[in-house]
C-alpha cells in the first residue's frame, strides 16, 4: 500500500499502521479514509497530501 505525506507538516500516513488514536484501522487505505478526517499534526483534510 502507498504512503501519504501531508504537503503541510510533512506527517506520513502508513496505511499499514493507520491512524488509530483517530479512528483509523491498521490496514486502511488512504483512499478509504473518512473524509471528514485531518491530519493528525496540522489538521489539513486529504486533499492536502501527496504519494510519497
Amino acid at each position: 500500500m502507498q504512503k501519504y505525506v501531508c504537503d503541510v507538516c510533512g506527517w506520513e500516513y502508513d496505511p499499514e499502521v493507520g491512524d488509530p488514536d483517530n479512528g483509523i484501522a491498521a490496514g486502511t487505505k488512504f483512499e478509504d479514509i473518512p473524509e471528514d478526517w485531518e491530519c493528525p499534526e496540522c489538521g489539513v483534510s486529504t486533499e492536502s497530501f501527496s504519494e510519497v
